[in-house]
């Protein structure tokens, strides 16, 4: 079975990739038949050498976290010397394997003697030490997953020094891999990363032409979580108490799944998976900087939901990887925007220190617990060991990937520019031609790329530019003649005979842009940075590490950070104040900014920190008042600091909800829904309350708010089903809600199965009181049509269409407020909502 389905499999490969064929070049190792051909391929590592302010943050990254590693994580479970990854007695899992991925990279790009010897000593002890059936590394560690980023070194070591032991060394793994992956499927972490692995086997098949190579990328796809389905079909909740399709890692890792079989199955339905999913995740978790909220599964669209730095690492291999495959603008500038603004604001300005989690508005970086559903007490903190140990060592990547991904081969002897930013490339076209690209630009804090073409002789090849689609009017100039046809959002290839000293030209002028984001609040960007608010702050360094120069570090605001932007229908060129400075040597440090914005903005005195005082509140919703002065702020780049403020509300009128309000979940979605805890999820046109643990929502309170609505005296009917212990139901007259069981101002409906209650209670002052209850044979699994009756401090409840109400309450606390659903350990199905003023 297994020959005929691949025989089956190939036949249908050749079929299919018929009209993709091209005659390659010989230089590079591009695809082979059967799979897709018009592939581009990474450039040996050390190809690209990073220039000025990059350069910077590599040195940075040399002398901090990564230089340091293995003094800062110096045990055997970590990178000790009796690490079992150098024969030792410890047990350091996925850890070493992350960081040598990570040191390989930037040991090469930056051609660090000190660096390339750390390097040297985890692949020579891994390469020399195989067993003899194939399995590589420590011998008890009985995981698929962690072998994959070691897979990823070994191949940058390959490309960095051509040793040969890499090839032979991988095809034996791959051969016992097809041999046992069905005694020992993959599981956990490996499922989900399948992608990674499947990768690296199409690199070797290149390499090497073996036909078991593709069997082996077929298996490994059918062992995976179904990703292509996932993300066509927004399925990250589907699965229960399996947390892995809903863990924003694995979700970032996985995004490339769909790109790299799509080289096998160029189905339309294969090929777009990737960008769908990110549509479904920006829709329900989108954050400014360009990526999913999670902390760490899946957590909505608040402003105070984080990204954990792992997650932009993974976020960003996956854009560079389907660049590769899949030649659309729109991957380069969704990595552009990532890299540029969600990569730095992970990392001290020293690189020295990271924050487990960033959020888009925080507003200061100290020690405490924020309600997430992995909550740490160090998670936003600065530090070398901040929150879970994962990020601390999956982290060294994120820089030297982006360089050695900025520009690309193509499989006709040209090259692709990908992504830009000051650097010299080496590399080899038309068929072996050498030719060197000195790329000068302080991009993306300035507006123009000159491309200096360096050619011992004249060749011809083409190069291909990606012009963004954030840019109204580019320009690609060729030794000063203007090309024509350069269109924003396109891929623009010049074909033509290059001479030395050659010159090209990008002008990308930046407009600022403004972009909706949660609770109608608006984000800024020029170009592809994101701005934040300039916060004036007070560190406080309270923790010194036994390495010289690493410390933990908290960070509070010493001015104002509470306002609204004042912001009008005139062009927006006439709102913003654009102001350039002098490049500095980091421009990643507020103090010393090449670009800042200037806007008039009010403080809004209510909105304040949240209940626990680690966190603001979530943005207002917008357009929100203030009688406070005008005041003219400054935006900095949003990775230019550790304190921010990224989701702006607008000054203006209320425009809330308060007369009507329906919605039915059709099509599996909604807008205006916003989640404070736990994980929620639309599915056979309802909306359900996620599992985040053994069958529970948990008791952390998760709630979703519409809030865009605000009702005083009303109805309010919705049906509810409880599908597990503990209470779910219905929210109503709730302001400044957060994350946290009673981090909110409001009333609650809650129905029980499991002690078969009906209960009315309030959050007050952050404590549960119960106003009212009463016994009512809840059954689990049941739909019940909830109707709340609410005039003044009068409360009537009913159920399934009664005229009786069984809770009958009084209660002047709250005059008006949002409506929503709120479930406590209970996993519930909401549907139905209808609420009608009185």
């Amino acid at each position: 079975m297994k020959i005929k389905s691949f025989i089956l499999l190939a036949s249908c490969l050749v079929a299919s990739s018929v009209a993709a064929q091209q005659t390659p070049s010989k230089t590079y190792d591009f695809n082979r038949a059967p799979l897709k051909q018009d592939v581009y391929v990474q450039l040996p590592l050390g190809s690209i050498k990073a220039k000025g302010w990059l350069l910077k943050q590599l040195e940075l990254q040399r002398d901090g976290f990564t230089g340091h590693a293995e003094e800062l994580y110096p045990e055997k479970e970590n990178l000790g010397a009796t690490s079992d990854w150098l024969g030792g007695d410890g047990n350091s899992w996925e850890k070493v394997p992350y960081y040598v991925k990570g040191l390989v990279a930037l040991a090469y790009t930056l051609d660090d003697v000190s660096l390339k010897a750390k390097a040297k000593k985890w692949i020579d002890y891994t390469l020399d030490h195989q067993q003899e059936n194939g399995l590589f590394g420590p011998p008890k560690m009985n995981d698929w997953w962690p072998r994959m980023p070691f897979m990823y070194a070994a191949q940058s070591y390959y490309e960095a020094t051509n040793d040969k032991r890499v090839i032979s060394f991988l095809s034996k793994y791959f051969k016992y891999q097809l041999a046992n992956l069905d005694k020992s499927p993959l599981d956990s972490w490996g499922k989900s990363r399948a992608g990674d692995n499947m990768e690296l086997v199409l690199w070797v098949y290149n390499k090497t032409g073996e036909k078991y190579l593709l069997e082996l990328v077929s298996k490994l796809k059918q062992q995976a979580y179904p990703w292509i389905d996932i993300f066509n079909k927004n399925q990250f909740f589907y699965y229960g108490d399996d947390y892995q399709p809903k863990h924003m890692v694995n979700v970032g890792q996985a995004l490339k799944f769909p790109a790299v079989y799509s080289q096998v199955d160029m189905a339309a339905n294969t090929t777009n998976a990737m960008q769908n999913g990110i549509d479904h995740i920006m829709h329900d978790n989108g954050q400014p900087q360009g990526i999913g909220a999670g902390t760490e599964f899946m957590s909505g669209r608040s402003s105070v939901q984080g990204v954990e730095t792992c997650t932009v690492v993974e976020w960003m291999q996956s854009l560079e990887t389907a660049s590769r495959i899949i030649h659309d603008s729109h991957i380069g500038d969704q990595l552009e925007k990532v890299t540029f603004n969600a990569l730095p604001a992970q990392f001290s300005r020293d690189l020295k220190s990271h924050s487990y989690y960033t959020l888009p508005n925080q507003v200061k970086t100290a020690i405490g617990q924020h309600g997430f559903n992995q909550d740490y007490n160090t998670g936003v903190m600065l530090s070398p060991y901040s929150g879970f140990p994962c990020c601390r060592y999956n982290m060294h990547m994120g820089w030297p990937y982006f360089v050695k991904n900025s520009c690309l081969a193509t499989p006709d002897g040209g090259i692709a520019m990908n992504t830009y930013g000051p650097m010299e490339i080496s590399a080899k076209v038309a068929n072996g031609v050498s030719v060197t690209i000195n790329e000068k630009t302080n991009y993306p804090f300035e507006e123009q790329i000159r491309l200096n073409i360096g050619l011992s002789k004249q060749v011809a090849f083409p190069l291909e530019l990606r012009i963004p689609e954030w840019c109204a009017k580019p320009e690609v100039l060729v030794n000063g003649k203007r090309m024509s046809g350069v269109k924003s959002a396109s891929m623009f290839t010049i074909k033509r005979a290059w001479s030395n000293n050659d010159k090209v030209v990008l002008n990308f002028p930046m407009e600022v842009t403004v972009e909706k984001q949660v609770n109608n609040g608006v984000s800024i960007a020029r170009g592809p940075l994101v701005y934040a608010l300039k916060i004036k702050k007070e560190v406080k360094n309270i923790k010194q590490h036994p390495v010289a120069g690493f410390q933990d570090t908290e960070i509070f605001p010493a001015s104002a950070w509470n306002y609204a932007l004042a912001l009008s229908k005139s062009p927006l060129s006439s709102q913003f104040k654009v102001v350039k400075s002098a490049m500095p040597t980091n421009p990643y440090d507020t103090e010393v900014s090449p670009v800042t914005l200037k806007v008039n903005a009010k403080q809004l005195n209510g909105w304040t920190l949240d209940y626990a005082k680690t966190s603001a509140l979530d943005v207002p919703y917008s357009p929100v008042n203030s009688s406070n002065a005008t005041e003219e702020i400054s935006l900095v780049p949003f990775g230019s600091e550790n304190i921010r403020l990224s989701i702006f509300p607008t000054l203006g009128s209320a425009e809330l909800t308060s007369r009507t309000y329906k919605q039915t979940f059709d099509n599996n979605t909604s807008e205006g829904w916003v989640v404070y805890g736990g994980g929620w999820f639309y599915k056979d046109n309802a909306i359900h309350c996620a599992s985040n643990d053994k069958n529970s929502s948990g008791r952390t309170g998760s709630k979703i708010i519409a809030t865009g609505t605000e009702f005083a005296d009303f109805n309010y009917t919705a049906d509810v089903a409880v599908n597990t212990a503990g209470d779910a139901g219905l929210m109503f007259r709730v302001a400044d809600p957060a994350i946290g069981s009673e981090a909110y101002k409001g009333y609650y409906l809650g129905l029980n199965p499991t002690n078969g209650t009906i209960e009315l209670g309030k959050a007050s002052d952050g404590k549960w009181i119960v106003i009212t209850s009463a016994k009512y044979p809840v059954k689990m699994n049941e739909k019940y049509q909830l109707k709340v009756e609410a005039v003044g401090d009068q409360f009537q409840v009913f159920i399934n269409g009664s005229d009786k109400p069984v809770l009958i309450a009084k209660d002047a606390e709250y005059k008006k407020g949002h409506i929503g659903f709120r479930a406590y350990g209970a996993l519930a199905t909401m549907d139905n909502i209808e609420v009608k003023a009185l």
